[in-house]
């Protein structure tokens, strides 16, 4: 994430994130008390030390071993949440996404697939100070709204900022979405603003808002934590081999 941020300057915005949310609409940190402690790859850090190793193999291990204490001792992550008011979270270990589902009524279903963070907008700081910059992180999550002994569905693609939720896209999904000549409506600022307005409340009532946003970055952070140090772990294994 850290390159992510340092490279923002360098891109707009929609052309860095738009692969990625094409990707999740075909198919798809915040420090804890409660941090993790262990991960598979720390039971035994110097288990190897036994096999001889050239120095240069040996330099490589230090420099991770020592990487992946300073990310742990510098912000430890803390075990994912499962549940977020009334959906149930699915982590995807290893992969840059989870899932949440839930029950609207009796018939309802809700499932809503979360990108990582997959881009950066550089704003302005507030204040006198106009030379300095800020960055505001990008989630993409599309919320499929399906019931039962009904095939088709709604999705929607929309954008999570740390603190709102933007609608950019309606879908209906429909057992023929693979023709290329099926039409899959306007984008969203474009229909009529009554509309727009009753279509925000209608996913506002089933927990589709701003305070989702705010939960999915506390918690993307702290996957993108998770993520890291395990990736650190694998590269250090595969050099012990």
């Amino acid at each position: 994430m850290a390159g992510l941020i340092r490279s923002a300057a360098q891109r707009t915005l929609f052309s860095s994130y738009s692969a990625t949310s094409k990707a999740l609409i075909n198919g798809l940190h915040c420090q804890s008390r409660n941090a993790i402690s262990t991960f598979p790859f720390q039971s035994s850090p110097y288990s190897t030390d036994t096999i001889t190793k050239s120095p240069f193999e040996a330099n490589i291990l230090r420099i991770l071993r020592n990487e992946i204490e300073y990310q742990i001792e510098y912000a430890p992550p803390h075990q994912p949440a499962t549940k977020f008011n009334s959906y149930t979270v699915e982590d995807q270990p290893g992969k840059q996404l989870m899932i949440m589902k839930a029950k609207y009524g009796e018939i309802e279903d809700i499932e809503i697939k979360v990108s990582m963070v997959d881009a950066v907008e550089v704003v302005p700081k507030p204040g006198d100070d106009s030379t300095g910059e800020n960055v505001r992180l990008h989630i993409s999550l599309l919320v499929c709204i399906s019931k039962e002994n009904y095939s088709d569905a709604i999705e929607c693609w929309c954008s999570a900022w740390p603190d709102s939720l933007v609608i950019h896209k309606l879908y209906v999904r429909t057992s023929d979405n693979k023709r290329p000549s099926l039409y899959k409506g306007p984008h969203f600022g474009s229909v009529c603003e009554k509309l727009q307005k009753v279509f925000r409340r209608y996913l506002e009532a089933r927990g589709v808002n701003d305070e989702l946003c705010v939960f999915l970055h506390e918690y993307m952070i702290n996957k993108d934590r998770i993520e890291l140090i395990t990736w650190l772990g694998k590269i250090k294994s595969l050099v012990e081999k």
